[in-house]
């Protein structure tokens, strides 16, 4: 039982620690002398651009697709250290047949969180950046980066680690 409630503590960490990397880092899309994120454009490692310090004049409409994206990966961050933190309180609060609900609903909601940023940052980031060309002109012969990887492997992660808590909810 202690082998089992320590492989969960590590992979509860190891996800959310990948949820951190994931969500900070500039490397969404990559290419020859450029990267973007979340969060700015560089197209080298002195020239970077804020996406949300540009305003309409600038041609710079249509936000709300990077700042859901953006939304729901700061979420899921979040959910997965309130779980990981309420899993600490349950573990030593409830009786045993309680345990671990929450924390199991919670770290499923951080799951679903992940899955919602990177489909939709998936799905809308060809239109997004054809959309904004004057700002993403360089960005048209990249690939995703290994954040963006790192975010799908953290939504495999947090499932994973949700049903666990569930598995270990019953077991006695």
């Amino acid at each position: 039982m202690l082998v089992i409630l320590a492989f969960i503590i590590i992979f509860h960490i190891v996800s959310t620690a990948l949820l951190f990397i994931s969500t900070i880092d500039n490397a969404w899309w990559v290419g020859d002398g450029f990267s973007a994120d979340l969060w700015r454009v560089c197209t080298n490692s002195t020239n970077c651009t804020e996406i949300n310090s540009l305003n309409s004049a600038e041609g710079f409409e249509g936000y709300s697709v990077m700042q859901a994206v953006q939304a729901t990966m700061i979420l899921s961050t979040i959910l997965s250290c309130i779980s990981f933190l309420i899993f600490l309180l349950q573990l030593f609060r409830l009786k045993q047949g309680e345990r671990f609900v929450l924390t199991a609903i919670i770290q499923l909601m951080s799951c679903l969180c992940v899955m919602i940023g990177a489909s939709i940052y998936t799905d809308r980031r060809q239109d997004f950046y054809n959309e904004h060309s004057k700002l993403y002109y360089l960005l048209q012969d990249g690939c995703y980066g290994y954040s963006f990887i790192l975010a799908w492997v953290a939504f495999a992660f947090t499932f994973v680690s949700g049903f666990m808590y569930m598995i270990l909810r019953k077991r006695k």
